[in-house]
């Protein structure tokens, strides 16, 4: 797999993160270009301010805004975020033009990177929000249970994550998806550890999955572990986070795949549920408030726009 992608699709968790969604301001996309084509570079000298943070950085554009940005046709399989609709939950395309996900082991390393790209795309763009996320306990969600327990570890994370040769224009780069969770812990709170635990198909405190054979159909574990017709595991790369202040705390949910399709197969199992319509049961605690698909193309990508 190509060491030109965006390094932030691919490196191990970190303990802190932000999450900037930004749209294109009109007519002024030859300028957005210019900066785009300098990120490279100015994340780089970014980095080497924290040698020892771990920075890094993912920017990616959706199928509302990449042509008009790029100048360029878009990804086979970019496309606007699913919808879908089910007893707990309802998802459908919030329309961003483009996603930063920058982050890092360090707060201000993460923050400096973050305001030194903002600033260089000037009045090109407008900020339509800003999550901060952060490392909870040991990779816990605030619901209490450990995330990303499944996620794929070494060379495995970029064959999952990086586009190959099935679109070789775009080979290297990533789909990202992008939801936002705000969840009801008052409601989840409520739930003896019993439930918790068969909610998610898992232990709370030591991590253990249940036997597959003891899962209910509902469990979290069980509609979000799919299969091809030949029987292998469909899999993607998260990069989640939780965020929270005094009023709500959730999750941003970030995957990163070669294929958007193996998520929103995920996705419609969760909320939709299987063919006896038996969804997820985390969906009773949790509520999205809103859902993107991206691409993330490579360096040289963004240093040819210019």
């Amino acid at each position: 797999m190509s060491s030109n992608h965006q390094s932030g699709i691919t490196a191990e968790a970190s303990s802190d993160a932000t999450f900037i969604l930004l749209d294109a301001v009109p007519e002024k996309e030859a300028q957005l270009r210019q900066a785009l084509a300098a990120f490279p570079e100015l994340i780089r000298s970014i980095q080497q301010q924290f040698p020892d943070a771990q920075l890094h950085a993912a920017i990616g554009f959706s199928c509302h805004s990449f042509t008009r940005i790029t100048e360029q046709s878009a990804p086979k399989e970019l496309a606007p975020f699913p919808s879908f609709s089910g007893q707990y939950l309802s998802v459908t395309d919030a329309p961003y033009d483009i996603l930063m996900h920058i982050r890092a082991h360090l707060h201000d390393a993460t923050h400096i990177l973050a305001l030194s790209l903002f600033k260089a795309l000037a009045d090109t763009v407008t900020l339509r929000e800003q999550t901060n996320g952060f490392k909870y306990l040991d990779n816990r969600d605030f619901t209490g249970f450990v995330d990303g327990t499944e996620n794929p570890q070494g060379d495995e994370r970029p064959a999952v994550a990086l586009v190959g040769t099935e679109d070789p224009d775009f080979q290297g780069g990533s789909y990202l998806n992008y939801m936002k969770f705000v969840h009801d812990l008052e409601h989840w709170e409520h739930q003896a550890l019993q439930t918790q635990e068969d909610t998610y198909g898992r232990t709370k405190y030591d991590n253990e999955e249940y036997p597959s054979a003891e899962k209910s159909p509902h469990a979290h574990t069980k509609r979000t572990s799919l299969k091809d017709e030949h029987g292998k595991s469909l899999e993607i790369l998260r990069q989640s986070m939780p965020f929270g202040d005094l009023q709500q705390q959730g999750l941003v949910f970030v995957s990163y795949s070669k294929t958007p399709m193996i998520f929103d197969l995920m996705l419609k199992s969760m909320i939709e549920g299987d063919e006896q319509g038996r969804a997820d049961h985390l969906m009773q605690y949790t509520h999205a408030t809103s859902g993107s698909t991206f691409f993330v193309p490579t360096l040289s990508f963004l240093t040819q726009l210019a």
